[in-house]
């Protein structure tokens, strides 16, 4: 018998532990708890009664965030960031509904449009994605302007270009375009249609990201773009690349979004949309320092913090979008935590010193106000539980505090 053979037992653990230390089984196991945990606090049960419903909402959702989101994921993954997805959406659906109007207006008056039209207006909007791209990547490498401040401007002035197009291609100057072909607008938002193209676009990105020296490429620049021009990399190629992908991805969305909402609003379409979109990507294990990052984790980071926006409206019910924010911004916060404990140069100490002190009641505090909003509204709510929520969190993080200052002494 070979000494050095494995036992069942050990190559199970063996396999466990290569499975924790991927994202993308901790997201699933995490996915898997919000789910269970939203089955048993919502009160009217809507998982187990409309599961039908509850799944297709959450994929719709899912698919519209993961196209821009997957965009957004690449160019973290080269080392950059890109505010302005959500402005391109809305810009995208403004420029899809006008290109509609001036290639078949009788078409778009009566209802009917010529297939010839709604290709020919695809193919512009996605061009327009194109050349959004490629003005971000110009801006970036030969203007030099930092990836922040590049797409930062064009978040403010892709959407205000949107409102002011619209009026100009409307009949009457109206503020939004309306869309008029109730086929061609079921056909876009339906699920099946928007998962299949949803599913085929991650693949070609998975297989250019994973299986291509372009994406090793992309890698390597993210990692140390100082380091790739060395090796004989043309970065500026590589960002006009990632650039061009995440515009254009942001360009479907448009499109799709145009049809799924029944109109293109420029002044409130998609507004934050970028926000969500990094959120994910971080979620999914994207370094905001670049070079790290893979297109099925950005997709679990999708669905998971779809879900959890979706667990609190049905756990706090009307008015929960108030929150969503809130959300987005305690999970991201929670998530980049998570991933630095795996960094060794990191240590994880948060406590120990007067700031971290100073902290504690804060968030005591924060988490009986937390318990008052997401919960205040349940029959079994009384204030006692936010005072207890925050006697709890309180009392773990001293006990967390106390940890770590005996643990710096002795160390």
């Amino acid at each position: 018998m070979n000494p050095t053979a494995q036992t069942l037992p050990e190559k199970a653990w063996a396999l466990f532990k290569r499975l924790w230390a991927s994202v993308e089984f901790k997201l699933v196991l995490a996915w898997l708890f919000v789910v269970i945990a939203t089955a048993l606090l919502d009160s009217n049960h809507t998982y187990w009664n409309d599961p039908k419903g509850s799944s297709e909402l959450i994929i719709r959702r899912t698919v519209l965030l993961g196209f821009f989101a997957l965009g957004s994921a690449i160019i973290i993954i080269s080392g950059g960031i890109d505010l302005s997805s959500g402005s391109v959406i809305a810009l995208s659906a403004t420029v899809f509904g006008s290109l509609l109007i001036l290639l078949d207006p009788n078409g778009f008056r009566d209802g009917h449009l010529s297939r010839l039209a709604v290709v020919l207006a695809m193919g512009g909007t996605i061009t327009v994605g194109a050349m959004i791209g490629t003005l971000h990547a110009w801006l970036i490498t030969r203007i030099g302007l930092p990836p922040f401040i590049a797409t930062l401007a064009t978040l403010v002035g892709l959407r205000s270009f949107g409102r002011g197009l619209t009026p100009t291609v409307t009949t009457g100057g109206k503020s939004q375009i309306d869309f008029p072909d109730k086929l061609l607008r079921d056909a876009l938002k339906d699920v099946t249609t928007m998962s299949i193209v949803f599913i085929v676009f991650a693949i070609l990105l998975w297989f250019l990201m994973s299986r291509t020296v372009t994406g090793r490429h992309l890698h390597a620049m993210g990692g140390n773009e100082q380091a790739a021009k060395l090796s004989g990399i043309r970065t500026d190629r590589l960002k006009w690349l990632a650039y061009v992908l995440g515009a254009v991805s942001a360009s479907i969305v448009g499109m799709i979004s145009f049809a799924d909402d029944g109109s293109a609003k420029p002044d409130i379409m998609a507004r934050g949309y970028e926000l969500n979109a990094i959120a994910a990507s971080v979620i999914g294990g994207c370094s905001l320092q670049g070079g790290v990052g893979t297109i099925p984790g950005t997709i679990l980071g999708c669905l998971f913090l779809r879900t959890v926006i979706d667990a609190v409206s049905k756990v706090v019910g009307s008015g929960a979008d108030v929150y969503e924010g809130m959300i987005v911004g305690i999970v991201v916060v929670l998530a980049v935590t998570f991933s630095q404990r795996g960094q060794k140069a990191i240590v994880n100490r948060y406590f120990n010193n007067a700031i971290g002190w100073s902290i504690i009641p804060v968030l005591s505090i924060l988490a009986g106000l937390l318990m008052l909003l997401f919960f205040g509204k349940q029959t079994w709510y009384t204030p006692a539980h936010a005072i207890v929520a925050g006697l709890v969190v309180g009392g773990l993080l001293v006990a967390r505090g106390v940890w770590e200052t005996l643990s710096e002494k002795k160390s």
